[in-house]
């Protein structure tokens, strides 16, 4: 295919050229109604791109087939059978992909460490988990991907399960063995999503960690705004094989999807795969290289360590890690994540990603270069020169990972919806939680809809809120109070 092409670009372009004049929303009218208040911070340009894909891109009856050209480029650059745009994120994408293989109260297997939006999709379908328990590291207090064993005993417990999902890479840019979970899942002539958030631009460096697709994955959903160029809210979700058909997994994405997406996002899609498919080689190679010497200096600097694959990967742990997700572990110093990052961005206007008790992340992508890496270093070794001036890390009632694994007592959905009523902290426990409550970022629940709370989550989200932890899901973000059910509702 001719991948110099970029429908969705040329199509704008036209439509410009044209001098298309539109009696149809948005109402601004490409820009001729904003305030120019705001076309002073946003731009020109992009109000005269913000236009209907229908009527508007293309004509009434989408006879150009500019978005079907877009998906099939997409596709054909990583090698999918079939690929889909979404303009609301990969947290629509995952649930479109989880309803196109399990209904209300039929059984998918499912990794603990999943994304808030997985538990969401299980929620609004109503289907009934299967967790499998990742990887903990007990010494660093992480949870990697689960193990295809753990998969392969969920399956033999539960044969009548739908499919299995799995998160791959993580936040933490540790991989699962896609491959060998495949495999068990076509054994059973089931199929397996991947939830490839943070993989975008694996496809196009074979010193990245293996794709889904590539792996045997049915499914993947992949959020190109994480590690690609495209706009915030930019996913793309790809199908090969025939245990999902191509109907049945459009059919589920148009119930959730907007009938108003953003072109805007549709042609920054479109514009990237272009990018990768010319020039990806290049700039993953660019990245790789500046990502190993930047490891290298952040090594450097007494009391940090930078984890890579000797911590994250080998037997009980990950399968592999990508190396352009750059985490920093501060055991070495006398505070934690949550203070550095927060002196970071106060005192240099550098903003990290996740950071945690011991832990901050700086994500590298393509678009770094030298200038933005030595701001980052001399960032990192003034934080280390000024460590008297931040607070001390305080104490987190840290539980052994597996005291984490909660009872699952009602389907999330039951518990979700059913009576539920606001009771204080200590009242909670031994309760059944009615609300996700999700450390964030990296969004994954430590507690799910219908599970039994017990003492020590309590205390350590309680304690972990104290010293600087996001909860933004929980009805009172304090944690002084928890919302649980009425009544319990037995899972099974």
């Amino acid at each position: 295919m001719d991948h110099s092409e970029a429908p969705v670009l040329d199509a704008l372009t036209a439509y410009q050229a044209q001098d298309q004049l539109p009696f149809t929303p948005p109402g601004h009218k490409q820009g001729r109604g904003a305030d120019p208040r705001v076309r002073a911070v946003l731009g020109d340009a992009l109000f005269r791109a913000d236009m209907l894909a229908v009527s508007g891109l293309d004509d009434r009856t989408m006879s150009r087939k500019v978005m079907e050209r877009a998906e099939t480029l997409m596709a054909d650059a990583v090698g999918a059978d079939h690929t889909f745009f979404s303009t609301c994120g990969s947290s629509l994408s995952v649930k479109a992909a989880m309803l196109s293989v399990a209904g209300p109260h039929q059984k998918l297997l499912v990794g603990r460490d999943v994304h808030k939006s997985v538990i969401s999709g299980l929620i609004l379908a109503g289907i009934r988990p299967v967790w499998v328990d990742p990887q903990w590291d007990v010494d660093l207090h992480l949870a990697h991907p689960p193990a295809p064993e753990a998969f392969r005993a969920a399956f033999e417990e539960h044969p009548d399960a739908r499919g299995a999902l799995v998160t791959s890479p993580t936040p933490y840019g540790a991989c699962a063995d896609v491959g060998a979970i495949a495999e068990l899942c076509h054994r059973r002539g089931v199929p397996l999503i991947v939830d490839e958030a943070w993989g975008a631009h694996l496809p196009f460096h074979p010193d990245l960690p293996t794709w889904a697709m590539d792996a045997g994955a049915d499914v993947c959903v992949t959020s190109v705004h994480k590690m690609g160029s495209g706009l915030e809210q930019g996913s793309v979700f790809h199908l090969q094989g025939d245990l999902v058909t191509k109907d049945t997994l459009a059919a589920r994405a148009d119930l959730l999807d907007t009938t108003s997406p953003s072109v805007l996002v549709y042609a920054a899609l479109d514009g990237w795969r272009r990018q990768m498919v010319e020039h990806g080689r290049d700039l993953l190679d660019e990245a790789l290289t500046r990502a190993h010497r930047v490891r290298a200096a952040i090594g450097d600097i007494k009391g940090l360590h930078v984890n890579g694959r000797a911590d994250f990967c080998g037997a009980g742990r990950a399968a592999d890690l990508d190396p352009l997700q750059i985490f920093i572990d501060l055991s070495g110093v006398p505070f934690d994540g949550y203070a550095a990052a927060d002196w970071l961005r106060r005192t240099h206007r550098i903003n990290l990603h996740t950071s945690d008790h011991r832990r901050v992340n700086a994500q590298l992508t393509y678009a770094d270069d030298d200038t933005t890496t030595a701001r980052l270093l001399d960032g990192l070794r003034d934080l280390v020169a000024h460590a008297d001036e931040l607070p001390a890390a305080p104490d987190i009632r840290l539980p052994d990972p597996g005291e984490l694994r909660l009872r699952q007592a009602a389907l999330p959905r039951d518990a979700f919806f059913g009576e539920v009523e606001q009771v204080p902290a200590e009242q909670a426990v031994g309760r059944t939680c009615a609300e996700m409550l999700t450390p964030y970022p990296p969004g994954i629940p430590a507690v799910v809809p219908g599970e039994v709370l017990d003492q020590v989550v309590v205390d350590y989200l309680r304690s972990g809120v104290r010293a600087g932890m996001l909860v933004p899901d929980a009805a009172d973000g304090t944690l002084d109070t928890i919302r649980v059910s009425v009544r319990d509702v037995d899972a099974d």
